[in-house]
């Protein structure tokens, strides 16, 4: 090769390297989640309510954002500073089985509500610790999961066995 086409061919590869790392910056979530002014803001989804497993009376009504990508359950409720009222995030899972989550980068406490494909409560992690790595596994296994603000389900008395129903127009039930 000769010395002009190297030359060439080496301002190329240099020009296209930065332009390439310069666009994976402007579209890469997570250099922008980790910032300290990075908070993501509630965006309603669709709307929810408890219900007692009993009776089927209402407990509470929710506002909720789906989380149904892999992007959107890896982030969840991270970074979040606060918990708007009567919000959550409704998590819909690939199978149904034994899910974990944690508290990672999750700055405010949340009650995290484990639900199997019948739309039961099977259990709860009330209260999870802010920034925890431990693992909050449910009791049995789970095809929705449910995050509201820190006591929610002991305010309300939402408890194992209480029912959920919900609408959003991002699926069909």
């Amino acid at each position: 090769m000769n010395k002009v086409n190297w030359k060439v061919l080496f301002a190329f590869s240099l020009i296209s390297a930065v332009f390439s790392c310069q666009m994976e910056e402007k579209k890469s979530p997570i250099k922008k989640k980790n910032s300290d002014q990075y908070e993501p803001k509630f965006t309603k989804e669709g709307e929810l309510r408890l219900l007692d497993g009993e009776n089927g009376d209402t407990l509470a009504s929710l506002e909720i954002e789906m989380a149904m990508t892999d992007e959107e359950k890896e982030y969840g409720m991270m970074f979040r500073k606060s918990v708007p009222e009567n919000t959550g995030m409704l998590f819909i899972m690939e199978s149904e089985r034994i899910q974990s989550f944690w508290m990672r980068n999750t700055y405010v406490a949340l009650d995290i509500i484990y639900i199997n494909k019948n739309k039961e409560i099977v259990s709860i992690q009330a209260n999870a610790t802010p920034l925890s790595e431990r693992s909050l596994p449910s009791e049995g296994p789970a095809y929705y999961v449910l995050e509201v603000a820190g006591n929610f389900c002991a305010e309300r008395g939402i408890e194992k066995g209480d029912q959920i129903q919900f609408e959003s127009e991002r699926i069909l039930q």
